[in-house]
């Protein structure tokens, strides 16, 4: 379902029909969407279950009696987790995320279960992005260690202003939209790919928009299809020095290849949110834990390589759409309406 006004203004009016009173169990829910689910559901007249647990075979009781249940993206729903909902009456899965890459849905359609994303605030995202872009760019990770350990000489290396160089976009939805907006009032040059244009950008084949740009920041959908979309062969025609961003998913992008490029200087580095096998280490505190990811060690030993715990959404506008449209998206299979 489409983020609009519209859609939340329709969607808070089924609360005075038949599906008021609608029961949903809510997975994975950590504190701070506990709270707000807490806080939300009355307005819509929903008994929410709550738990932090993800989903599994082991709980799939606590959605008895409930036709929808929301989810997390932080862990994989796994196919006989989705054939036990299946089996005791769930219908409808909301996935608390824009991607589905943690739910098999060929197999959940084929046990009778329709499954639907959310959509939060871009900016949360877009803001992120842009900030990874100017950190990376200026060496802010080499510049704050050094300061903290009271070294204050000037990095050896300049840092770069947007205004002179190319950044390309790949993937113009809401999120890769928005982050060319902001992009415009630097003053640089903009190159987009999408399979499907739906911005006024300056769109271009990929093998292109990686050979000209001296920053490429993905925001497309991982799918079978965006599997690796920046590959080996990809990453070695981007220009030398250039920049990597990912605030998508860490599967948009070859990590083994990345790190031979970062590391025998043909790319000048990389601000990553997201990173492949990244399941069991972000969102854990791993402090007293050897991290089981040998790639992820060396791209932290870069000091020209920022790495964030899948964050760039975590704002309070984006958690609270994140929430509520969850709530909505329930009602609204309920109800048998759709919106956007």
């Amino acid at each position: 379902m489409c983020y609009n006004e519209a859609a939340r203004a329709a969607a808070s009016t089924l609360t005075s029909s038949a599906v008021a009173g609608t029961g949903i169990t809510i997975y994975g829910c950590g504190p701070d969407e506990a709270e707000l689910f807490r806080e939300i559901t009355p307005r819509f007249g929903v008994t929410p279950v709550i738990t932090d647990a993800a989903a599994s075979e082991a709980n799939v009781e606590l959605a008895s009696g409930n036709r929808c249940v929301s989810v997390g993206h932080k862990t994989h729903i796994t196919n006989p987790t989705l054939l036990a909902l299946s089996q005791i009456g769930v219908r409808y899965i909301s996935t608390r995320s824009i991607g589905f890459n943690h739910i098999d849905l060929p197999y959940a359609r084929s046990v009778g279960l329709t499954v639907g994303n959310v959509a939060y605030s871009p900016d949360s995202v877009a803001d992120y992005t842009l900030m990874s872009m100017l950190m990376v760019l200026r060496h802010a990770k080499h510049t704050v260690r050094r300061t903290d350990v009271h070294d204050y000489r000037l990095h050896a290396i300049r840092g770069k202003e947007l205004r002179d160089l190319t950044v390309g976009v790949v993937g113009t939805g809401r999120i890769g939209a928005a982050v060319m907006d902001r992009l415009l009032g630097f003053g640089c040059r903009i190159l987009a790919y999408d399979t499907n244009p739906t911005t006024s950008a300056d769109y271009v084949p990929l093998d292109e928009l990686v050979r000209q740009s001296d920053i490429v920041t993905l925001h497309t959908p991982l799918t079978a299809e965006t599997h690796h979309l920046l590959d080996r062969r990809r990453i070695e025609q981007m220009r030398h020095g250039a920049f990597v961003v990912n605030t998508g998913r860490g599967g948009l992008l070859d990590t083994m290849a990345l790190v031979s490029a970062l590391e025998n200087g043909n790319l000048g580095g990389a601000a990553l949110d997201v990173l492949e096998g990244e399941e069991g280490i972000f969102y854990a505190d791993c402090r007293d834990k050897a991290i089981d990811s040998e790639l992820l060690v060396r791209l932290q030993e870069m000091p020209n390589v920022l790495i964030s715990p899948h964050t760039a959404y975590y704002t309070d506008h984006a958690l609270r759409d994140t929430v509520e449209n969850s709530i909505i998206n329930c009602l609204t299979f309920e109800s048998g309406k759709q919106y956007g």
